[in-house]
């Protein structure tokens, strides 16, 4: 099935997986709605994407707030007239021990990691149930399927949201929705991810990881693609991306 035409909401569109899914799915016709909270950046990914011939709008949007989740979902409709899918992407990862307890980071990591996605599936689901269709892509990780020490709480939000899409998979076929939901769990992708790890030890653990095996995000942007190419009637349901060469 062709993305040509189809409206698509991105959060965490301000870099890497992010930015390289907007531009992936303009070049093949999407109609794309970005957030994230840097808004200089939006600003020009949205310009490149219009100057190669796309079409894209965005606001400024933190996604642990409710009202800016609910205000992109209406920008998109208000320019698009629908929406057709979300790529609830946005994410942290200020990874540490549990014994350092950098309590304050956990809290940010459940706000962006986990909040976001349901603030996001509040903002969405509304309109997807309306219309009965819709497509629901959400960022988990390889930290969602398996623990890394150092990496408790990040581990912990992403579980959950692999949880949570599989729930509403089920809950959609029970409900006769027809919303489609896929969940993508990255290994070493080139993001800023890294920066958010403020524990040194832990940064110069994940970094040597990284430069070893990291890929570029564009790798994510295709799957993310070859699922919303995918007919109506198909639902890929969990998609595992990572180097050929890591081990994980």
């Amino acid at each position: 099935m062709s993305i040509e035409g189809k409206a698509v909401i991105i959060t965490g569109a301000s870099s890497g997986i992010g930015e390289a899914t907007a531009k992936l799915l303009a070049s093949k016709g999407a109609r794309l709605a970005l957030g994230a909270r840097r808004g200089e950046n939006l600003e020009k990914i949205a310009g490149e994407i219009e100057k190669a011939g796309g079409e894209a709008v965005f606001r400024v949007t933190d996604v642990t707030r409710a009202e800016d989740n609910r205000e992109l979902v209406e920008l998109a409709k208000g320019k698009f007239g629908r929406v057709d899918a979300i790529f609830l992407n946005a994410g942290l990862m200020p990874n540490a021990p549990l014994s350092r307890l950098k309590t304050g980071e956990w809290e940010q990591m459940v706000d962006v990691n986990l909040m976001g996605v349901l603030n996001g599936l509040g903002a969405v689901l509304p309109e997807f149930a309306g219309q009965k269709s819709g497509h629901v892509i959400a960022t988990s990780s390889v930290a969602g399927i398996k623990v890394y020490p150092g990496a408790a709480v990040y581990c912990a939000t992403k579980w959950a949201v692999r949880a949570l899409m599989e729930a509403l998979r089920m809950e959609s076929a029970q409900e006769g929705t027809n919303i489609r939901a896929t969940t993508v769990c990255p290994a070493a992708i080139e993001t800023e991810l890294l920066r958010t790890i403020s524990d040194g030890e832990t940064a110069k653990g994940f970094g040597a990881l990284y430069e070893r095996y990291a890929i570029r995000p564009e790798s994510v942007a295709g799957v993310v693609a070859f699922a919303l190419e995918q007919p109506e009637g198909v639902n890929v349901s969990e998609f595992t991306i990572g180097p050929t060469a890591q081990p994980w």
